[in-house]
């Protein structure tokens, strides 16, 4: 099977609120709108809000969204300059990266990392 392309799709409970976390909060350009969505640019990855919610579906996605940035805690401030909740701050982990935590309005967890100049994801490791 060959994969030409990928996107995470989020069916919030409340679209409107979803959408000005990610637009607003977040600060994620559109990639495109359409009758009942949205899709922003995330990296490499496009993150789609749908707007046809189900009663019968959890609206929690049960994993993260990993999101890498240049400078973790300018983007820490930046998010905490437009209001946003920071659940977890900016702190280096065990094992090298440096990340922060914050939760969307349907309790979505987006886990903004920086990756050091000399952590292994940075330096090819083969022989």
């Amino acid at each position: 099977m060959e994969i030409l392309a990928t996107r995470m799709l989020i069916r919030p409970v409340d679209y409107a609120k979803a959408l000005e976390f990610y637009r607003d909060g977040i600060g994620l350009a559109i990639a495109r709108d359409y009758p009942g969505g949205t899709v922003f640019y995330a990296g490499q990855s496009l993150i789609e809000l749908a707007g046809h919610h189900s009663p019968t579906e959890s609206g929690v996605f049960p994993g993260a969204l990993w999101l890498q940035v240049r400078d973790l805690y300018a983007a820490q401030a930046e998010l905490q300059s437009r209001g946003v909740p920071i659940t977890r701050a900016a702190q280096e982990e065990p094992w090298g990266l440096h990340e922060m935590h914050v939760t969307d309005p349907d309790g979505v967890t987006l886990i903004f990392v920086e990756v050091p100049d000399n952590h292994p994801l940075r330096h090819d490791t083969r022989d």
